[in-house]
Parts: structure tokens; sequence; C-alpha cells
């Protein structure tokens, strides 16, 4: 019997109250500001966010080098990003994402490339500026066909002070204006990634905007539709396939952030008439600046699951003439024939199946549709890194009496998981195999446990195929989740 909201309501409280009891008061009393249940009709979800974490209790955040080495400046395939510090943070960044890319490895594009100017006590000791200098030179050396250099600042470089800014200045110079872009993205700032996304686009702002005029750019003729994709990262083909749908409507594409993404495509965005932003949080900042100094509009899109691609296309196309709002017309009702085949293959399958997620970026609301078109409940969501506005748009998304949990502990997601009893987790790596060894489904929705894509039509059909894998392998037969064991 399929339980009320209110009844949905009580036993989320008493699980948040069971689970804090867990914790010393002072630690539980702050994780209950990050816990709660969605009630209808708020703006928000009710939870704090952006807070740091606590310490000693294990948590899947990463950090503000992630946040901009990671996600907003590595994909950029045609520039070298230099893990300015020790080894181990490049290294553990090295190509984690499958962020697809055209090019040659090597010759015009570094994205898989790991490129460190590997710190040694030395260097701590005395400063890594001239390391830094001699790194440049050589990487003009080897790889003279590189388009750009970032400078993706680790934990000591804040710590013993050196001066990026300045080797990026004289080396661009000696280069004839390379490009060569200092990130102070340092490890320790801020509480999470997301600090590391504000910092990257505000880079971009200041070493790639700021020093070039999109009035001049040679070679480049603007047209009426010209648009920009914002914050794809191309996980597994994801912003190839939304490109596939704006081109359809009659758009022209002219830059990709930053999957697949190139500096001269950076370059050409202030010229773009519309902004279409796919990952909010890491990429709000850099649109709004597009807006107030270039006058440029932009607008979030969904691509994940038919119903929310419907309603994207149709609110891009409201930004262009009635040419192309025909054409979102078209192409929706060209799909939607393929889209009724694949719901009805598999939501017989998949009806009624709960699901919990946490995960970063825009995922713990943009991917509910999806799973929503193919019959399934959401009835637990969270954010890594999330802020208010985060929560506040995923009110949009969520029904009453969802289970909300922000920067959610190791303990806390497990001890939920056993309550709720889902059909299937959706987090990241970190949680995969915990979920697993308990006889969860699981699906890894960072980089959707490489599979993808899971934009557009074509990637509805992929997903829709591996929620259905997930859930209907006979392998959960032999290994049943704790609470259906027979005593």
């Amino acid at each position: 019997m399929t339980a009320t909201v209110e009844e949905r309501k009580a036993a989320n409280k008493a699980l948040i109250d069971e689970v804090l009891k867990a914790y010393p008061e002072k630690m539980a009393k702050r994780r209950a500001k990050h816990l709660g249940t969605f009630d209808e009709g708020k703006p928000d979800c009710g939870v704090k966010s952006n807070i740091k974490s606590l310490p000693g209790v294990m948590t899947i955040r990463g950090c503000a080098y992630a946040g901009s080495k990671g996600v907003v400046w590595g994909p950029i395939k045609d520039m070298i990003h230099i893990s300015h510090g020790p080894v181990g943070c490049g290294q553990y960044s090295w190509a984690a994402r499958r962020n697809y890319y055209i090019g040659t490895t090597g010759i015009d594009t570094f994205v898989t490339m790991q490129f460190t100017s590997d710190f040694q006590e030395k260097d701590i000791v005395f400063g890594g500026d001239k390391k830094l200098d001699k790194i440049i030179d050589e990487i003009q050396q080897l790889f003279p066909l590189n388009k750009g250099i970032s400078i993706q600042s680790e934990c000591p470089i804040g710590l013993i002070g050196d001066d990026i800014e300045a080797v990026s200045k004289k080396k661009s110079t000696q280069y004839g204006g390379h490009t060569i872009v200092p990130v102070r993205c340092e490890g320790f700032r801020g509480v999470s990634q997301s600090l590391g996304h504000h910092l990257a686009n505000d880079a971009i702002r200041d070493w790639v905007f700021d020093r070039t005029d999109p009035t001049k750019r040679a070679g480049f003729e603007s047209t009426p539709y010209d648009v920009a994709i914002i914050g794809d990262y191309n996980i597994g083909g994801d912003a190839w396939s939304s490109r596939i749908l704006l081109e359809e409507i009659g758009l022209r594409v002219i830059a990709q952030w930053s999957g697949d993404g190139s500096i001269a495509e950076l370059e050409n965005t202030p010229k773009a008439k519309l902004n279409v932003l796919h990952c909010y949080r890491s990429m709000n900042y850099i649109s709004r600046h597009m807006e107030e100094k270039y006058g440029i509009p932009w607008v979030e899109y969904n691509f994940f699951g038919p119903t929310m691609i419907e309603k994207s296309l149709r609110e891009i196309a409201s930004h262009f003439d009635d040419t192309i709002k025909a054409n979102a017309e078209r192409v929706i009702a060209k799909y939607r024939p393929l889209m009724d085949a694949v719901v009805a293959k598999f939501r017989p399958r998949l009806q009624g199946k709960k699901v919990m997620l946490f995960v970063g970026g825009l995922r713990p609301r943009h991917v509910i549709g999806a799973y929503e078109d193919l019959g399934m409940d959401v009835v637990g969501t969270g954010y890594e890194f999330g802020h208010n506005d985060d929560y506040q748009r995923t009110t949009h998304y969520v029904k009453d009496g969802t289970l909300i949990y922000d920067d959610v502990t190791g303990y806390e997601f497990e001890k939920f998981v056993e309550q709720v009893q889902p059909d299937l987790v959706g987090s990241g790596i970190k949680e995969k195999y915990v979920f697993q060894k308990m006889g969860v489904p699981f699906r890894q929705m960072h980089s959707w446990d490489y599979s993808g894509p899971y934009h557009g039509y074509d990637g509805f059909a992929i997903f829709a195929r591996d929620m259905d894998m997930a859930i209907s392998s006979p392998v959960w037969g032999l290994a049943k989740a704790p609470w259906k064991k027979t005593a």
C-alpha cells in the first residue's frame, strides 16, 4: 500500500531524528539544519547549504581546485592545464571525467594529458615561480600547437605566495600575447568545489574576455541564430547530443563551454545572441557577467527525458523568431513517437520504482523528470555542493514529502537507504560499491557509469536502458539487501 504524503513526511522526520542520535549534541544540531522534507509551496527545500563540512565526518565533496581544473578549465581541449603544486592533485584529477573531444591528443588537444610542476620540498621552501617559468618554456617547445595555458594552483601555492600572475604576464608577453591564465583555485579555499567554479569563471572574465575585443574577432561572421552551450562538459557525449537538437531547430552553436570546447570558442561567446545554460551551479557567474556587460540573455535548459526536452526546446525557441519556434515544434513531433516507444518498452518494468539521488551540479533536480517519464518515483535527493538557489530551483522538480539531504555524510546516506529501501540509488563513485555490497542497485550519476550520453532524445533511450539494466539484473537475487535477508 502506497504511503500518503503526510505519512511519508512523518516517516522522514522520524528517520532524520533517529540518524541524528548517533552524533554528539553539537554536531547533531548542526547537521539537523541540512536534513529535512520538502513541503509543497515553500520557496526552497528548507535546508542549509554551502557550509563547511563537519571535520571527521566522511563527506563526498571536492575542493576548489577540483571545481576549476576538473570541471571548468580541464575540458577546454586546445589548452594545456598545469596543475601547479605537488603531483598528487594532478594525478588524482587526471582524465577522470570522460570529457569527450575531437582532436589528436598531444598535438592539438590535451584534455587526457597531465601536466604538473611536481613540487618537491625545495620548491615549498624557495618558491616555484622559476620552475613554473621553465615549465611554460618546455610546453611551448614540446607542444607548439597549444592555443593557451592555464595555471591551476594547488594548496601550497596560496600558502607560500607564488606570484603566478606575474609569471603569466611575463610569459604571455614573451610568446607574443599567448593566452596564459593564472587561476587562484587553491584547494583549501571555500567549502567545496563550488568556489572553484566561481574562481574559474572570474579567470575567464579577467584573462580571456577582458584581454580580447569580441567585436574585432577576425573571420567570425555573426548570424541572428548564434547560441553558446554553457556548463556542459560533454560527459559521454552529452554536449554533442544537446548540440544536435539546437542545430536541428535552426540555431548555430558557436561555442561549447567547456566540453569539446576551445579557447577560440570562449573568445567568440560574447557575440552570441543567447547563452543556453545547462549546469547552473558551475557557470551562472559568467552567464550573468555576459548579460551585464554584453547584453546577452541566458536561459537554463534541461535535456534529460522527453518532458523536459520539449519544455526546454520551446523555452529556447521563444527567444527567436517564428521560424525557430516552428522548427522546435517540428523536431518535438518528429521524436515523440520514438520516445513513446522507449517509454512503452521500459515503463512497465520500472513503474513505481523508488529512486534516491545524491549528486553534484544540477543532476539532483534535472534528472528527476527523466525518471518520472519512466514512471519512477524520486523519494530523496540532495546536493554535494549546492547553494540555496539550487534548492530553490529544486522545488520545481520534487514532490511534496521528498526527503532532502544536503552534503550528506556517509553514515547518514547509508541509514537513509536502509530505511527508505529504494529500488535504485544514483550517486557517485565513492558511494557505488557501498550500496552495491548492501544489495542495492546503483547507477553512477556523475559520469553515467561509463555509459551515455544521457542528454537528448537518443540519450533518453540509453538512460532508460541503463536504469532498467541496473534494477533488473539477476545479480540482485544473489546479493540481497540486509533488510531482505531472512533470519
